[in-house]
C-alpha cells in the first residue's frame, strides 16, 4: 500500500501570481541557451518604466530650464542609487520567495507594518498624480484635449496595457518594454534634432553643488522621480516566484542575470533622464525664465526652432511614458496592499480607485508641470521608508541564505539612505529659511 499523502498548507498567493511565473528553472533551461537567457530578462525593464515617467520628464525639463546643466550630477547619482536599491529589492524576492511588503508584514511589529503601508499608499497617490497628469498633458499637446478629459482617456488606455498581464508575464513585459523604447526613441530624436549641446557645461554639471531652495527642490524631485518607492516594492514581487527553484547554484545563476537585467534597464533609463535634462538646457539656454510652464514651453520651442516632427516626438514620448508607468504603478499598488494587509482587489478596480484623486486634482486647473514636480518631492520624502527595510532585510543571512549582502553592499545601501535623508533635510532647512 502506498503511504497516505499529507496535505500541504497553501501559502497565500501573490498578486496575479499566475501571470508573473515563467515556470520551473529546469523546464525553462531546456528551451535552449539563448531562449533561456532572454526569458530571464524583463523585470528590470518593467520597473525602469517608472524611471522615465511624466514625473521624470517634468523634473528634468524644469531642472534644465532653470539651472542649465548644474544638476547633471544629481541625475547620474540618482540613477546609480536607484540601480543599487532595485538590485537589492529584486534579490530579496529571488532569495526568499516573498516580496518586500510581505517580509515587512511578517517581521516588523504590527504598528510599524501599518505605518509603512499607509505611507506607501500616500506615495502611490503622488505617483498616480504624476502619471495621469503627464499622460493627460501629452494628449493635450497632441490633440488640444482638455486635461481632465485627457486623464480619463489615459485611464482607459492603461486598462489595455494591464490586460496584457492577464495573458502572462511575457506579453505584459513586452508591451511595457515597447512603450519604454518609444519613450527613449522620442527623446533621443529630439536631443539629436536640437543639437548644439555643450559637452564642457555638461561635464561641469558633474561637480556636486546646490544653490538654495530652487536647486534643492529640483534635486529632491529628481531623486524622488528616480528612486521610486513603489517601484522598489514591485521589483521584489516580479522576481519572487518568476522562476521557481530551491537549488542555491541555480539561484546564484539567476542572480547573475538579475544583475545584467538591472544594469541594462536602469542604464537605459538613466541615459533617457540625462538626455531630457540636456535637451531642456539646450532649448532654454540664454532665455528669461519668467513664469513659463517648462514642459509646455519645451514642446512649443521644439516646434518653433526644430520643426513639427520634434514637437510631435516630444508629445508622443510624454504620452507613452504616462500610459506605461500608470499600468506599472497599478501593479505596484496591488503588491503593496496584498503584501502589507493580505488583501487584494482586481487590478482594474484598483485602477479606477487610484485615478480618482488624480482626476480631482487635475480638474482644479493647477499648473501641470508644477504639480508634477511637487508630486516627485513627496516621493523623495517617502524613499527612506522603503530603503531602510530593504537594506536591513537583505543583510540577514537567515532570510537571504547564500545571496546575503556582502558588507560593502550593505554599506553602500546605508550610504544611499543617508544621502537621501540629508537631501530632504537640506530642502526643509532652505524652505524654512526662505520662509
Amino acid at each position: 500500500m502506498s503511504a497516505p499523502t499529507v496535505a500541504q498548507p497553501k501559502r497565500p498567493a501573490a498578486p496575479d501570481e499566475a501571470s508573473l511565473v515563467l515556470g520551473e528553472f529546469r523546464d525553462i533551461r531546456s528551451r535552449g541557451r539563448w531562449r533561456f537567457r532572454l526569458a530571464l530578462l524583463g523585470p528590470a525593464f518593467v520597473v525602469a518604466v517608472a524611471y522615465v515617467d511624466p514625473g521624470n520628464v517634468a523634473t528634468n525639463v524644469e531642472a534644465g530650464a532653470r539651472t542649465g546643466y548644474m544638476l547633471v550630477w544629481v541625475v547620474v547619482l540618482a540613477d546609480i542609487m536607484a540601480l543599487l536599491v532595485q538590485y537589492l529589492s529584486a534579490k530579496l524576492g529571488l532569495a526568499t520567495g516573498k516580496n518586500l511588503p510581505e517580509q515587512c508584514r511578517e517581521l516588523a511589529p504590527r504598528w510599524l507594518s501599518r505605518l509603512l503601508w499607509a505611507q506607501a499608499e500616500l506615495v502611490a497617490m503622488a505617483t498616480d498624480l504624476a502619471e495621469f497628469a503627464g499622460a493627460a498633458l501629452g494628449l493635450s499637446l497632441l490633440f488640444a484635449m482638455p486635461i481632465p478629459l485627457a486623464a480619463v482617456v489615459t485611464a482607459l488606455v492603461s486598462f489595455a496595457v494591464l490586460a496584457c498581464q492577464q495573458k502572462g508575464c511575457r506579453p505584459f513585459e513586452v508591451a511595457v518594454a515597447a512603450l519604454l523604447l518609444l519613450v527613449m526613441g522620442g527623446f533621443a530624436y529630439d536631443l539629436l534634432a536640437v543639437g548644439h549641446q555643450s559637452a564642457a557645461d555638461a561635464a561641469a554639471g558633474m561637480t556636486p553643488r546646490l544653490n538654495g531652495e530652487t536647486t534643492g527642490l529640483l534635486a529632491a524631485a529628481i531623486v524622488g522621480a528616480t528612486v521610486m518607492p513603489h517601484a522598489v516594492y514591485l521589483h521584489s514581487a516580479l522576481t519572487q516566484r518568476r522562476v521557481r527553484t530551491s537549488d542555491p547554484r541555480d539561484q546564484r545563476f539567476l542572480l547573475r542575470f538579475l544583475r545584467i537585467d538591472c544594469a541594462l534597464g536602469f542604464t537605459l533609463a538613466g541615459a533617457v533622464n540625462l538626455g531630457m535634462l540636456c535637451l531642456s538646457a539646450a532649448l532654454f539656454r540664454g532665455r528669461e525664465w519668467g513664469n513659463l510652464d517648462a514642459v509646455t514651453a519645451a514642446h512649443a520651442d521644439l516646434g518653433r526652432t526644430v520643426g513639427g516632427g520634434a514637437a510631435l516626438a516630444f508629445a508622443v514620448a510624454l504620452l507613452a511614458s504616462g500610459l506605461s508607468s500608470s499600468s506599472v504603478g497599478t501593479c505596484a499598488g496591488q503588491v503593496v496592499m496584498q503584501g502589507f494587509l493580505r488583501r487584494r482587489i482586481p487590478l482594474f478596480a484598483r485602477r479606477l480607485l487610484t485615478m480618482a484623486p488624480a482626476l480631482l486634482v487635475l480638474s482644479m486647473g493647477l499648473p501641470v508641470t508644477s504639480t508634477l514636480v511637487f508630486s516627485q518631492v513627496v516621493l523623495a520624502f517617502g524613499i527612506p521608508f522603503v530603503l531602510l527595510p530593504v537594506v536591513v532585510l537583505t543583510r540577514r543571512r537567515d532570510l537571504m541564505g547564500p545571496l546575503v549582502n556582502r558588507t560593502a553592499t550593505t554599506a553602500a545601501g546605508a550610504l544611499v539612505c543617508a544621502l537621501v535623508i540629508c537631501l530632504n533635510a537640506y530642502l526643509i532647512v532652505t524652505m524654512v529659511e526662505g520662509g
